[in-house]
């Protein structure tokens, strides 16, 4: 009976050292799959456990010093080189209309045609009236020349000679106002036919066929014609900005498009005011410039952009500059590729830049884009030519690729760990 229980204990304890193996086995493939926290450290910030953030990619500009033009921009209004008034120079019943409203006319092209019977009639009164007086004068010569012998002969006295020398003078005199009577009836009635005194483009009639005018009445009015090549651009500047348009070199002005690009048609200041307006306190000011395929029209109104001379400065996108308590500002990568902000003083827009007269050095690399990720300080690094901007440097691995940021480690440990318990449940 001792030896049958001697020969039961080492079967009793071999599940008790079983178990005791499978701990040890666990505990070992446990110590092994832990990593190092000093290796992790030493990975690098952008490796697993790493604590600092990866620097920012962002897209940059290098600015250098050049020269800019100095301009000064104003609200303006548009007017025609010359717009003149067709009025009706004679009165009478409006015939015909010889012109298409809106179309484009020479200097000379008839318009509008009155009747012209009255005046052809006027014309004929008066040249009856030239005959009559002629007639008088030579009749009042020959009377004159034959009391003149008279005289000579003592048969009539010196007073009738004189009259007679009076008389003739008189009809004579007569004679010259009946032909002017009959040159102003002959000049109204070229009247009749209106043409347009200069070239342009001729607006709508404002009287209809039928309707009875007069030269001394509102009826008068007809039509206007516009010349729209080229134009006026009239415009106010304040008297800081008129200084500098009076002190500067150049006096080119441009019309700015909707789009806010310059047009390719330069114009020249041709009247700079001598007056302060004591109201508003600005300066009258107007520029002519061409104008072909009458893309600006007369009464519009448009921003006006005065060159007054050039500057040295920098050109910086309009997007990278921004504005704070503080004014205008830029993002900059600093030393050590940190971020930084510049205050800037900015004037005019060039294109689609913004004109930067002070605050940026040569060479300085403005941040164009992710701006509202970035704070003063933080790590940047400048976006490779054609790189995706806003990606950490080295993001290009395939997710879940050995060495790529986020890569699972393998699942050996997990496994192992497993098979203590199983053996244990035996």
């Amino acid at each position: 009976m001792n030896r049958a229980i001697e020969q039961a204990r080492p079967l009793r304890a071999a599940p008790a050292v079983a178990f005791c193996l499978a701990l040890a086995a666990a505990a070992l493939m446990a110590g092994c799959g832990r990593s190092d926290p000093k290796a992790g450290a030493a990975g690098g910030h952008g490796g697993p456990g790493g604590g600092a953030m990866p620097p920012l990619s962002v897209s940059v500009v290098t600015v250098q010093p050049q020269t800019v033009p100095v301009t000064v921009e104003a609200v303006a209004t548009i007017e025609g080189l010359r717009e003149v008034e067709v009025r009706a120079r004679v009165a009478g019943i409006l015939q015909q209309q010889l012109y298409r409203e809106g179309e484009a006319v020479a200097a000379g092209t008839p318009l509008f045609r009155i009747e012209r019977a009255p005046m052809e009639n006027n014309v004929e009164s008066a040249r009856a009236a030239v005959v009559q007086a002629e007639v008088r004068a030579e009749q009042a010569r020959r009377e004159t020349g034959r009391l003149a012998g008279l005289v000579a002969d003592r048969a009539i006295s010196q007073r009738e000679a004189d009259d007679a020398a009076s008389t003739a003078k008189t009809a004579d005199a007569a004679l010259l106002a009946a032909r002017a009577q009959l040159r102003d009836a002959q000049l109204n009635l070229g009247y009749t036919e209106i043409t347009a005194p200069i070239a342009g483009v001729v607006q709508r009639a404002q009287r209809s066929v039928g309707t009875l005018v007069s030269p001394t009445a509102d009826s008068g009015m007809l039509t206007t014609i516009v010349q729209l090549d080229p134009i006026r651009v009239r415009f106010a500047l304040s008297e800081g900005e008129a200084a500098l348009v009076r002190q500067g070199k150049g006096r080119q002005v441009r019309l700015l498009g909707a789009d806010g690009q310059p047009s390719q048609q330069v114009g020249r200041l041709d009247f700079a005011g001598s007056v302060v307006d004591p109201q508003l306190g600005t300066v009258q000011m107007r520029a002519e410039i061409a104008n072909p395929g009458q893309r600006w029209l007369p009464g519009q109104f448009v921003r006006a952009q005065i060159v007054t001379g050039e500057q040295q400065a920098f050109l910086v996108p309009q997007a990278a500059v921004q504005s704070g308590d503080q004014g205008r500002f830029v993002w900059v990568i600093g030393p050590g590729g940190k971020a930084a902000v510049k205050p800037v003083q900015a004037g005019s827009w060039s294109g689609s830049n913004w004109v930067i007269r002070s605050g940026l050095a040569a060479g300085d690399q403005v941040i164009t884009d992710n701006l509202l990720k970035l704070r003063p300080g933080a790590p940047v690094q400048a976006a490779p030519a054609g790189g995706p901007a806003g990606a950490p440097p080295g993001a290009t691995g395939a997710p879940g690729a050995p060495g790529a940021p986020g890569a699972s480690a393998p699942a050996a440990a997990p496994a192992a760990a497993s098979a203590p318990a199983a053996a244990a449940s035996k």
